[in-house]
């Protein structure tokens, strides 16, 4: 357990929490009288009456597990994006034991760990803050982790009929009431889910549903169907806080990497 979450803590020591751009208050947050951010005020809107799921998100945290973690917190489905669903997830056998395999050498072959980008789901729950950034056509997504970025196209194309391979894949949304209803295929092969290596293969279709219940919330109900990796489809639900007062700081683990010829995963 020591050895796995040390290998977390590597993966998040570039991350800048001391240096964000602190204390520049976010315009628009509805304050209580005290000058704290009032996060159950209703969700604001866009210009065409929907939700509007701008602003700066972090995965819900909860306390670390016996032994600790880098942060004093971290939330449980960026280890283990099952974790919570009785029974585990519905694993192929081969999948199965990639995953045990994975989990044992601690991460070692990560794609983030090697500085390259993480599946869409990783994306939602590492602890790194990201950025949405709503518009009439395209919702985006920002991560200070690479930097990186997603795009998800709300101007009801279709997706591609033969998509080349991409790390997030090809996204189209349509709002349904409240809900964004985001369609992704076109995923590489060999992503992972979680840190301890759950598998994403390119026969993978993710559906997510975006909601804002209240200003400072929000949660996304991510649907996997791979049927190269699993028995069936499973839901997941994320849910993340809305930070207000600071900002992106990018950050990138190429700088001065030395580190790689020493991860043994033991």
């Amino acid at each position: 357990m020591a050895s796995t979450w040390f290998a977390v803590g590597w993966m998040l020591a570039a991350l800048p929490a001391g240096a964000q751009w602190l204390h520049y208050p976010t315009r628009g947050v509805p304050r209580t009288p005290n000058g704290a951010p009032n996060l159950t005020a209703p969700a604001p809107k866009a210009a065409d009456g929907r939700p509007d799921l701008s602003g700066l998100w972090e995965a819900e945290k909860r306390p670390c597990p016996p032994g600790g973690c880098f942060d004093q917190m971290i939330n449980e489905q960026f280890l283990d994006i099952g974790f919570g669903i009785k029974g585990g997830l519905p694993l192929q056998p081969w999948a199965a034991a990639l995953l045990k395999q994975r989990t044992a050498e601690n991460g070692k072959d990560d794609p983030t760990t090697h500085c390259l980008p993480g599946s869409p789901v990783q994306m939602h729950t590492s602890p790194f803050l990201r950025k949405m950034i709503q518009m009439p056509d395209v919702l985006v997504l920002m991560s200070e982790n690479g930097p990186i970025y997603r795009q998800i196209f709300t101007d009801h194309r279709p997706l591609p009929d033969d998509p080349w391979p991409y790390w997030f894949g090809y996204s189209s949304g349509k709002w349904e009431g409240d809900t964004l209803v985001v369609r992704t295929i076109g995923f590489r092969d060999g992503l992972w889910l979680d840190r301890n290596g759950t598998p994403l293969t390119d026969a993978a279709k993710m559906t997510e549903r975006f909601r804002r219940p209240d200003f400072g919330h929000l949660e996304i109900d991510i649907t996997i169907d791979d049927p190269k990796a699993y028995t069936a489809p499973f839901t997941v639900k994320v849910k993340q806080n809305l930070v207000v007062d600071t900002e992106l700081i990018d950050s990138s683990c190429l700088e001065n990497e030395k580190d790689w010829p020493h991860l043994t995963g033991k």
